[in-house]
C-alpha cells in the first residue's frame, strides 16, 4: 500500500479488524519511510451496480454522488462529519443489500430522503426541494405538511 504522505510503497499493517459496518476490513498501517500512520479499508469487489437515470440512460453507481448530495443538504447545519459518513454508509448498505444489478435513481433518491428525515429535518427539505424539483411554493408547502405529519 502506497503511503499517502510520502509516496513510499513499503508500508506495514499494524492492526486489522472488521469495520463498524462488518462489510469491510479496517487496517491501521505505518509507513516504513516517514513513520506516519494511516487507515485503509478493504472491501469485497462486487459486480458493478448500474443506476437507471430518469431519461433511461444507465451509468455505474458512484458513492461520491450520494456523499455530495448529503453534504450539500447538510451544508451549514449542526451535523457532524461522522454522522454524515454513517448516514451515507447506511444508504449504501440499503442500496447494495437489494441485490439488484440495476436500480432506478428515483429509488436511490427516496432512500436518501428517508435517511435525511432522521438525520436533519432542514437537510431533508433541502434535498427534497432539489430532488423533487419543486416548481412553486405550494409544492414546497405540501412536502413540509407531509413531513410534519
Amino acid at each position: 500500500m502506497k503511503c499517502p504522505y510520502c509516496g513510499n510503497l513499503d508500508t506495514r499493517v499494524i492492526d486489522s479488524r472488521p469495520a463498524e459496518d462488518n462489510s469491510s476490513i479496517r487496517r491501521r498501517r505505518c509507513c516504513d519511510e516517514c513513520g506516519k500512520r494511516f487507515t485503509t479499508y478493504e472491501k469485497v469487489e462486487t459486480i458493478p451496480l448500474i443506476v437507471i437515470k430518469k431519461d433511461d440512460n444507465r451509468e455505474q453507481y458512484e458513492r461520491s454522488k450520494i456523499e455530495n448530495g448529503v453534504l450539500s443538504a447538510c451544508y451549514k447545519r449542526p451535523v457532524s462529519a461522522d454522522a454524515i459518513k454513517a448516514a451515507v454508509d447506511e444508504i449504501e448498505i440499503k442500496i447494495v443489500n437489494r441485490e439488484e444489478k440495476e436500480i432506478p435513481s428515483s429509488l436511490i433518491g427516496e432512500i436518501v430522503m428517508e435517511r435525511l428525515k432522521t438525520l436533519d429535518p432542514v437537510a431533508y427539505v433541502r434535498f427534497a426541494s432539489v430532488y423533487r424539483q419543486f416548481k412553486d411554493v405550494s409544492t414546497f408547502m405540501d412536502e413540509l405538511k407531509m413531513f410534519l405529519e
